[in-house]
């Protein structure tokens, strides 16, 4: 009988704030496949179930997934297309092995979350493979929570953007959403404060910095005064128009 294959969110850092059946599950798996950003660094999903649970005995595969924009009316980058090929291999072997394996993914596995590409590569390998999602606690749940800030109160429309939209569409969903969710802001920030300033909006705007990340956690509340260093990758800003 074949293993199942689980996507597993664990929340935005803190390892408390993983579920109590996303612990279950990543304790009785017998083999975790890991993600991590950069080839020779050390995967932050890993460092996040390490501080929850016990992983003495798993088998821990480790996947390098490169850092590369996706867009849905384009292939795939052809290096991550082959992190999503591997990774859904290394799977695919050991759950024919009858060994089931989680996929511990940051945040909820339903928002930008490389485990969902993983697992749909999966299944395409191999249809009859059972596939299993747990979601998490979200990033942008998170950092609305570190802001002190609701995401939707009464008749609210939420967007969740990534950052990187050319400002004549940016513009577009603040004039239609209440509020506005920009994610990987990290390497666009000079223009998104100046749109924001633009707009009028540069008031109603709060960046979170690596939320609930052990004592790392930022909240800026006058982005104008950010300096020019680079931002963590990690970083999100919240605009709230109304």
């Amino acid at each position: 009988m074949n293993g199942v294959f689980y996507v597993v969110g664990i929340g935005p850092g803190d390892p408390e704030l993983l579920t109590l059946k996303a612990a279950r599950i990543l304790a009785a798996c017998p083999v975790l496949v890991v993600p991590k950003g950069h080839e020779h660094g050390a995967s932050t999903a890993l460092a996040i179930v390490k501080g929850a649970l016990p992983l003495a005995g798993k088998e821990i595969i480790e996947v390098h997934f490169p850092m590369r924009k996706i867009r849905m009316n384009a292939g795939p980058d052809p290096e991550v297309e082959a992190a999503w090929r591997r990774a859904a291999l290394a799977i695919l072997d050991r759950t024919r092995q009858g060994l089931d394996v989680a996929f511990p993914t940051l945040g909820d596995p339903a928002i930008y979350s490389t485990g969902f590409y993983t697992c749909q590569t999966l299944l395409e390998l191999a249809p009859e493979n059972q596939a299993v999602v747990v979601p998490g606690v979200s990033a942008i749940g998170a950092c609305a929570a570190a802001a002190g800030i609701p995401l939707c109160q009464g008749d609210d429309m939420l967007a969740v953007v990534p950052a990187t939209f050319d400002n004549q569409r940016l513009t577009e969903v603040f004039a239609s959403f209440q509020t506005v969710v920009l994610m990987k802001v990290h390497r666009v920030m000079g223009r998104i404060v100046e749109l924001l300033t633009g707009l009028n909006l540069l008031s109603r705007a709060v960046l979170v910095e690596r939320s609930d990340q052990g004592g790392r956690e930022r909240v800026v509340r006058d982005l104008a005064a950010l300096g020019p260093g680079e931002l963590h990758y990690f970083s999100t800003i919240i605009v709230r128009t109304r």
